[in-house]
Parts: C-alpha cells; structure tokens; sequence
C-alpha cells in the first residue's frame, strides 16, 4: 500500500530533494505540498508528515502531525536536544513516532561518529562548520548534534577545554564544544571537527558537493523507518549500521527560547 506523504516546505532546497526522492519511489507518494506559510489542516488526509521547513515553522508542523496522530519526519535544522526532550512526552503520549535527521549524509554521519569516537581522548574540541548564505539557523543541526554526541562520549573524561569563552569571537558553546559558523555564497555544507591535544591535532572534515546526491540514499532510509516508528528517534546512525556506533546523548529538560525560534545551541544534559 502506497503511503500517502504531506511534505512541508516542498518547495525550498531540500524539500524538493525529499519531492524527487519520494517520486522515484513505488511505495511513496507526495499528496499534499505545504509552504511554511501552508494552513497544517493541509495534512489531513495523509499517512506520514516530511518537514523541510523553518526552525521557526518546524515546531508548529510536528505538533500538529502529534496531534492527529500521524508519524512525522523532520529534516529541519534548529532541534537540539532539548527542543526535542520537549516533544518527546507528546509523542510517547499519542503513540506515533518522531524521526529527527540533523543530515541525511551517510558521509556526514560518520563524521559526528568519528568524532565521537576520538572525543574521549583530546581535552580540546571545536567544531567549525559552513552553509551557504541563505541558511537561516546557526549552528547547524549537523554541528549541534556532533557537539552532543561529543559531550555524550566525554562523560567520564568531562567537558572540552574551551579558554576565553566569554568572548564572543570564541564561538557559541553546545555541550561546553565551541561551535563557529560561517554563511558564505559558494559552498553547500562543510563540518570540521578540530580535536587537539599535547603535540598533534586531529581534523575530521566532511564535505557536501552535491546535496541530492549526497542525501537521497539516507532520505530514503529514513522515509522506510519513519513510516513504522515509535517514540523519538534521532540521526540516521539509528536506523544503519555504520560498523562505529556513536554514543547517545540523555535527553534534556526542555528550555525557553525567548524570542529567537531557531536559535538552540545551548548546553545540554549529556
């Protein structure tokens, strides 16, 4: 049986991905497109809510996908840990799944393992990490998550050494990892990871040359898992076997955001 698919956000960069993706499939189907602007009554109807919207818009779609019990899939940037510990009572609630994929890069899935995996070993962890120019959330949901699954390995060996974090030129922390972002026109996604300690420096570089090349293998994946799932579930590592598993972060006590919607990287309880 073909699932029926209300893809929010279906008109910007990677909601026509996910579009295209979903067209080239025989057991998915694309029946309602929604701007961010869409009335959500829109995804009445359907089987799965896909989100590509705005961290802005994002929140709004997965409540309203909770509230008629339909599973949602969310490729939105902006979810940090604790955004999510704060749905994850509603989801358990209405007995739907939450699928949360801060990238659907196989490559950039084992570069936040990866870095996961060195993390333990070197006091000092910084992430830098850029978009094009039209990007409208900093950090990425990419950086955020790396820097959790970073905190999440340290757990014993404590947080990163990070000098001079007063100053805003050192960053913005997330799980105690600096994290610095650059908007720039002529580049898609690049993440470096910069772990460093007595004598040597290890970098972890993960470069996106061509996004519907790079994300269609993991859209689907995780559009087969989102389907039948249950609870909150985060990063397409949960649904492959990448032969390193990266450690979980706890989830965190939900946070205000005051007036910046979006703006999430904060440190959290891993």
């Amino acid at each position: 049986m073909t699932t029926r698919v209300a893809l929010v956000g279906g008109t910007g960069k990677l909601g026509a991905i996910i579009h295209e993706v979903i067209d080239d499939s025989d057991d998915f189907e694309v029946t309602a497109v929604l701007g961010s602007s869409s009335d959500l009554s829109e995804i009445d109807g359907t089987d799965l809510v896909v989100d590509a919207s705005t961290p802005a818009v994002s929140i709004d779609v997965v409540r309203s996908a909770i509230e008629r019990g339909l599973n949602v899939l969310v490729g939105t940037s902006g979810w940090s840990a604790e955004r999510i510990a704060a749905i994850r009572p509603l989801v358990e609630a209405a007995g739907t799944g939450a699928v949360f994929i801060p990238n659907f890069s196989l490559g950039s899935v084992l570069g936040s393992a990866l870095a996961a995996a060195a993390a333990p070993f070197f006091p000092s962890i910084e992430i830098v990490e850029a978009h094009r120019e039209t990007k409208v959330d900093s950090p990425s949901g990419t950086a955020v998550r790396t820097a959790e699954l970073i905190a999440a390995a340290r757990t014993e060996a404590g947080p990163v050494e990070s000098p001079h974090v007063d100053q805003r030129a050192r960053g913005q922390q997330v799980a105690s990892v600096p994290i610095h972002s650059l908007r720039r026109p002529g580049v898609v996604a690049r993440q470096e990871t910069v772990l460093s300690g007595a004598g040597e420096t290890l970098s972890i570089i993960h470069d996106t040359v061509d996004p519907a090349r790079a994300y269609a293998p993991g859209i689907r994946v995780a559009l087969q898992a989102a389907r039948d799932a249950r609870g909150v579930v985060i990063g397409l590592d949960s649904f492959i076997d990448i032969g390193l598993r990266a450690p979980r972060s706890r989830p965190a006590a939900p946070v205000d955001e005051g007036d910046v919607p979006g703006q999430v990287a904060r440190t959290t309880g891993a």
